[in-house]
């Protein structure tokens, strides 16, 4: 159990920092941070195979609880850093639209949506 226990701690450090990362605006190596998060979700399916017959702790039943609360910040971080992504891609691309245009259309439809 001890070794379930670790795992799980090693995979709670992983979150807390990626989101802390996140959250503060720090530029992070994603591919890391999603190499230790699968190794860690490896290391959990095969350590929980050898649990489906035995008793469930308490104190684990805690300790996913609170990794699971983890993973939805994590997650709600994750989906907000994304969403910001795309906005600065879609601003990047009407720019380049914009810059690259030479406005042989756009007069004309400036100009009636003026009237």
């Amino acid at each position: 159990m001890t070794v379930l226990m670790k795992s799980l701690e090693r995979l709670e450090e992983t979150i807390e920092a990626e989101t802390a990362a996140l959250l503060a605006h720090v530029a992070i190596d994603h591919q890391e941070f999603n190499r230790r998060k699968s190794q860690s979700l490896l290391e959990l399916t095969r350590l929980v195979r050898h649990l489906q017959d035995g008793p469930v702790s308490n104190d684990l039943t805690d300790r996913i609880h609170g990794l699971k609360a983890k993973l939805e910040q994590n997650h709600a971080v994750l989906e907000m850093n994304l969403r910001a992504v795309q906005e600065v891609a879609a601003i990047i691309s009407d720019a380049i639209q914009s810059a690259e245009s030479d406005g042989t259309y756009s007069a004309g439809i400036y100009h009636m949506s003026a009237e």
